[in-house]
């Protein structure tokens, strides 16, 4: 031990190089120095402090105790004779110092709390431990969509429900002399007696008592309030906001992606490096209780599953002749012709059926809330009807399982959205007359006014009755679908229940499940704004009935696939749907003429008009300062700026990208270096047997 400790110096005894592989020599070549050499211990400076140690800028970077390849004892020997020492510094550095720990304890306690109030922290635990890190990846995703709903409403109700509510009665409504007086006629208030059940539809299709309500854009107000100390525009609070919402779920969606990309990187994409980290890096010494332990040990089980499947399926596609290859890819091409006719039928379908729907619109009733939800059956239908033709065509087609998962997600995913695209473009041709606002209907109020008195609503409710048939559907199945079918396959011992066995949670599909469902909302937010929390709620009650189909329904996955680049290919088809949803915003925002008779934007010829009429009201410094902003003499130095600060990060990370692949080239390298050692072991081994035996043979 005392040899030890006068051994230690400053830093690991490392010679000068700077990680490049032709300055490593190959252990063969290091074997002769190595036998006259002494013990190469890591070594670690007793005198300095973890803080100074944080401050070395030279010699590479900065090794603290926690990180040093060191045996535990030699660790606490280490740590005590760091306490004892006193070390001399002023006041000031002493200052600091304690500053620094101090604001390192409150983050660890402040990241300690958010993780012991995370929502469904122990579910998802036990999720991953039971079912592996792929299924847990959707169920992080779906907590993910819960919080960023429910912030999104935070927010509409913040700018735009809670003012719209204060000052309904007080403000300044602003009235439209300039319209034809019959585009201005709107009243959905039903006039009368209404029926109980009539509520019951009602509330199903959003008419009625829910049309003309703060759930619409139609029951805002076009409310202005103005004092000497206060003033607040709602049309223009109205039109922020939804930028804002929109803005908001951006930065958010794109900062999870650079953890997850962050997580992908890390692993490598290849099996090797991530099998390397599961081995020395993924236990979490931190488990407490047999419970918690064995649903790590279960989690690492499956991640190791993941790998090894992945390798041999690369084996034996590395193992294929050139006439098999032909053949796979000859057949992958034509699986995919298949897929892509099954798509276009689907939104063949869902054209026909939303042309039907709004042709049959005035119908009450029982009749009229089906082909109110025309559309939508057919959506879903056709959501889960394909969608499951091309998993199976997925089997022929023999991918790995994460491109399996991979290319499921991008056939669903063009299926979902351009499905609501369809939709979509069929509300706008009716609406707008395809374009044309010369046509018979659209000539007075340049908008179908006789269908669609306001189209706002319209299309909100058409959004709404999408969010809520989903969450309907999902429960219908569970209850009616999937409980039954384990009941049966558990309690029946015929060959047919067994053959189709219980389910299995397939991921892909209710991913885009998720991302349809969040897509549909971004579309609606600006025509329904209250559709955020009504999707709070929704993923809420998903969560427990998938967890409840997972736990109790489902038997575990014959193909289990990688969640680290999953998870990001998640996020990045939720950034589809979110660029989708920002078209329709835009366009509706800059094209389409508002509502004359409903809505904060009916005086104006366009949405986006309360923006310039708001400007010129403002005071002239206001008006300078903003025209300097949008001017060249502060946008050109702005973007030079910007493109430096790229260039920068860029440069950077090219250098850390090359310092990876050298490391990685270096890790490579070692490890056919201790290849090398372990077969020189065994030959010395089987020499010394040898020469046992021989000289036992002689005695």
């Amino acid at each position: 031990m005392d040899s030890n400790l006068q051994g230690l110096s400053m830093g690991y005894d490392d010679p000068e190089d700077n990680g490049y592989l032709a300055d490593q020599p190959s252990l063969r070549s290091r074997q002769a120095s190595s036998r006259g050499s002494s013990h190469n211990h890591p070594q670690f400076n007793w005198s300095s402090t973890p803080a100074e140690r944080d401050e070395e800028d030279s010699g590479g970077p900065p090794r603290d105790l926690r990180s040093s390849p060191l045996p535990m004892a030699l660790k606490r020997a280490v740590r005590q004779v760091q306490l004892m020492q006193v070390p001399v510094v002023s006041s000031r550095e002493s200052w600091r110092r304690n500053k620094a720990r101090s604001l390192r304890k409150l983050k660890d306690s402040i990241r300690g709390f958010l993780y012991f109030f995370a929502l469904w922290r122990k579910t998802l635990q036990k999720i991953g431990g039971n079912f592996g890190g792929g299924v847990q990846s959707f169920f992080l995703f779906l907590r993910f969509l819960v919080v960023l709903n429910f912030f999104s409403f935070l927010l509409i109700a913040g700018f735009v429900l809670i003012p719209s509510i204060v000052f309904r009665s007080v403000g300044t409504h602003l009235v439209n002399s300039t319209g034809p007086e019959e585009c201005m006629q709107y009243d959905p208030n039903p006039q009368g007696l209404v029926l109980f059940y009539n509520y019951f539809l009602d509330l199903l299709s959003g008419t009625g008592f829910m049309e003309y309500s703060y759930m619409f854009y139609g029951y805002y107000n076009n409310t202005l309030v103005e004092d000497s100390n206060f003033s607040y525009n709602i049309p223009l609070a109205y039109l922020f906001t939804a930028f804002f919402y929109f803005a908001f779920c951006f930065i958010c969606i794109i900062a999870r992606m650079g953890t997850a990309a962050r997580v992908a990187v890390a692993t490598g994409g290849s099996t090797v490096g991530n099998y390397s980290m599961i081995v020395f890096t993924s236990w979490d010494y931190g488990c407490l209780g047999d419970q918690a332990t064995k649903l790590k040990q279960k989690n690492i089980h499956y991640r190791l599953q993941v790998d090894l499947e992945e390798e041999s399926l690369k084996k034996r596609a590395a193992a294929l002749t050139t006439k098999q290859k032909v053949i796979l890819y000859s057949l992958r091409v034509l699986m995919s012709l298949v897929s892509f006719g099954l798509i276009i039928g689907a939104f063949y379908a869902i054209f026909l059926a939303t042309e039907f729907s709004q042709g049959k619109s005035g119908l009450q009733g029982i009749m009229g809330l089906i082909y109110e939800y025309l559309p939508s059956i057919v959506i879903t239908a056709g959501n889960f009807v394909v969608p499951l033709l091309c998993d199976q065509i997925a089997l022929v087609e023999r991918y790995a399982p994460s491109t399996t998962v991979i290319v499921a997600l991008l056939r669903a995913v063009f299926l979902r959205l351009v499905s609501l695209g369809v939709l979509l473009f069929t509300l706008w041709s009716q609406i707008t007359c395809e374009g044309d606002k010369a046509a018979i209907d659209c000539k007075l109020c340049q908008y179908n006014y006789n269908s669609y008195q306001c189209w706002e609503t319209r299309i909100g409710q058409e959004m709404y009755k999408l969010t809520l048939f989903d969450l309907l559907i999902n429960v219908a199945v569970l209850v009616l679908v999937e409980f039954p079918r384990r009941m049966v396959v558990d309690n029946w011992s015929c060959k047919l229940a067994q053959w189709v066995g219980r389910q299995e949670f397939v991921v892909p599909a209710n991913v885009l499940g998720l991302v349809y469902g969040q897509t549909v909302v971004w579309t609606g937010a600006l025509f329904c704004p209250l559709l955020p929390l009504i999707n709070t709620v929704k993923f809420v009650i998903l969560f427990y009935c998938k967890k409840i189909t997972l736990v109790h329904n489902c038997r575990p996955a014959l193909r289990t696939f990688r969640s680290t680049t999953s998870a990001f290919f998640f996020l990045v088809v939720l950034a589809v749907g979110w660029a989708l949803a920002t078209v329709v915003l835009v366009y509706s925002v800059a094209e389409i003429r508002p509502s004359m008779g409903c809505g904060p934007f009916r005086f104006f010829s366009s949405m986006w008009s309360i923006v310039p009429t708001t400007f010129n009201s403002l005071s002239e410094t206001t008006q300078e300062f903003l025209f300097f902003i949008g001017s060249q003499a502060f946008s050109i130095p702005l973007c030079v700026l910007s493109g430096v600060v790229l260039c920068y990060f860029a440069s950077l990370a090219s250098v850390y990208g090359n310092s990876v692949a050298l490391l990685r080239a270096q890790l490579k390298l070692e490890g056919r270096d201790k290849q090398f050692l372990v077969k020189q072991i065994e030959m010395l081994g089987q020499q010394l047997h040898i020469s046992k035996a021989s000289a036992g043979a002689q005695y």
